[in-house]
């Protein structure tokens, strides 16, 4: 996994709230088991029409948003249903932090596992940080992790919480696979034993 620090970049205004995660990534792209290639798809129903065109008027599809690193939306992002998918397509896209007043549970540790930063910010906040990334692509946001600030492309700085935990692994790349290979040595020392005093096994 890709380790976050620090992240300067484009930040796209989203301000709906209640996306979930079947807005993300429609149901009818959840075959496969691979994180890649699902970008295309992010935010499909929203971003084109029947016959597979783009929308204008939708952010993405914007010339300033294309290589937005940043998603500031309205509270209860990723709400629905559990789907891996969502931060996979989010982050396949292009996106490492989305900013929002609140999050659904699952979704928030998902995208911890997967390599995106979701800080959630009172709504006064994320006002400020919507009217911000409305600027366009001339208009960067710089996010922190180290310092846990989020900071305007005028200077503004906002504080955010984060569990130490969480963010460590952001901090450095450790996914669940990663957190297990920490402990090879550990592992590799009981599969020793355990052969030993069960040669049989």
């Amino acid at each position: 996994m890709d380790k976050f620090t620090t992240l300067t970049g484009i930040a796209a205004p989203m301000p709906l709230i209640n996306i979930d995660t079947d807005m993300i990534i429609p149901k009818q792209f959840l075959k496969t088991i691979k994180r890649s290639g699902l970008g295309v798809n992010l935010f499909d129903e929203m971003r084109y029409d029947d016959d597979g065109k783009e929308i204008p008027d939708f952010v993405l599809n914007k010339d300033a948003y294309r290589e937005a690193e940043i998603l500031v939306a309205g509270e209860n992002f990723g709400c629905g249903s559990s789907r891996e998918h969502a931060p996979w397509a989010i982050k396949d896209f292009g996106i490492r932090c989305v900013i929002a007043p609140s999050f659904a549970d699952i979704f928030y540790n998902n995208c911890f596992k997967n390599g995106i930063l979701p800080i959630a910010l009172p709504q006064e906040q994320v006002d400020a940080l919507m009217k911000d990334a409305e600027k366009g692509a001339n208009a960067r946001m710089t996010i922190d992790l180290d310092a846990q600030t989020v900071t305007t492309s005028d200077g503004e700085s906002f504080s955010f919480e984060v569990d130490a935990f969480k963010k460590r692994c952001l901090m450095e790349g450790l996914d669940d696979i990663g957190l297990t290979m920490e402990k090879a040595g550990s592992i590799d020392r009981f599969e020793t034993q355990a052969e030993q005093a069960r040669p049989w096994v």
